[in-house]
């Protein structure tokens, strides 16, 4: 069995994400409140009971996001399970650079709370949506945003093979949508995120937080991480702050990261954190072998997966 940990990115919160995990186990309530002390905001709070609007602002939901992560992380660690590889959808790189050892734990979360600050506060005037489209080619979509003339619109995230995710202006994402129905996409999604993310529109937001990255130092990583810029693992070569402040003005290549995986043999895919969306993405990954696909979205998951992994060590 060769395993690969899988970290979300924002749009899988949700009020009460974490709760069982935390009055459960006492390695997950240590790191809420780590994160409580070094960020001075009570992340539990906010992600147990919300409000909605406030968890989804997103200097919060990457914050919650992260620390429900690393809580399981945590979980994991003391049952002895590791990952051989790693990857995380946008804001979830940061848990899979913090889980390789390439990111210290507490520079990592002050680093994510910087980030969504800068990607709520750092946002050009104007009214941004983000919205998933299935059932249609990664090319078809980029015609799709060609098509239209009036207003912002690009690919942003490339998730896996028949949904792919726009961004931009909220009249040219719904300009977009009707073309792509048109077209024959077979549903729309509007995202619950905040910003026209992962396009040119984030580059205050980015060089704001290449001016933080500056102040970092990376360690060695344990593990092979495979970046979304360009699905291929870290190397010495990468310039890491170069990656990262690129990595929010830049289309996520989720579905080639899990080729990338597939091809390194990974035969076991665990998502570790709230929701199940990336675990649905390598479902629908081209692949002709038998996977194991783990979610740890909840504590009844979270045991199913520990079993699974014990039982087949």
């Amino acid at each position: 069995m060769k395993i690969a940990f899988l970290f979300p990115g924002q749009g899988s919160q949700a009020v009460g994400m974490g709760k069982e995990i935390y009055d459960n186990y006492e390695e997950a309530k240590k790191v809420y409140n780590e994160v409580k002390r070094i960020t001075n905001v009570d992340i539990a709070k906010i992600s147990f009971e919300g409000p909605e609007e406030v968890l989804n602002e997103t200097k919060y939901t990457q914050l919650a996001i992260l620390t429900m992560s690393l809580a399981i992380l945590a979980i994991f660690k003391k049952e002895n399970i590791n990952a051989e590889m790693a990857s995380g959808l946008s804001l979830g790189e940061y848990s899979a650079l913090i889980y390789s050892k390439a990111l210290q734990f507490e520079q990592g979360v002050k680093l994510v709370q910087k980030r969504g600050e800068y990607m709520q506060n750092l946002v050009p005037e104007g009214e941004w949506l983000m919205a998933a489209i299935l059932g249609m080619k990664d090319e078809e979509v980029e015609e799709v945003c060609k098509k239209v003339k009036t207003g912002f619109v690009v690919p942003a995230n490339f998730n896996t093979r028949g949904q792919v995710v726009i961004s931009g202006e909220k009249c040219a994402v719904e300009k977009a949508e009707e073309i792509a129905k048109e077209f024959g996409a077979k549903k729309v999604r509007i995202l619950k995120t905040a910003g026209p993310f992962h396009t040119k529109m984030l580059e205050d937001a980015s060089k704001a937080l290449k001016n933080e990255l500056e102040k970092i130092s990376f360690n060695e990583f344990e593990i092979p991480v495979v970046k979304n810029l360009d699905a291929k693992p870290y190397s010495k070569e990468d310039n890491i702050k170069e990656v990262l402040a690129n990595h929010i003005t830049h289309p996520v290549l989720f579905s080639k990261t899990i080729e990338t995986m597939l091809e390194n043999n990974i035969d076991t895919f665990v998502e570790i954190g709230p929701g199940k969306t990336l675990s649905g993405f390598v479902k629908k990954a081209e692949n002709d072998k038998e996977l194991n696909i783990l979610n740890t979205s909840n504590i009844q998951t979270l045991k199913d997966t520990i079993d699974f992994i014990k039982k087949e060590d």
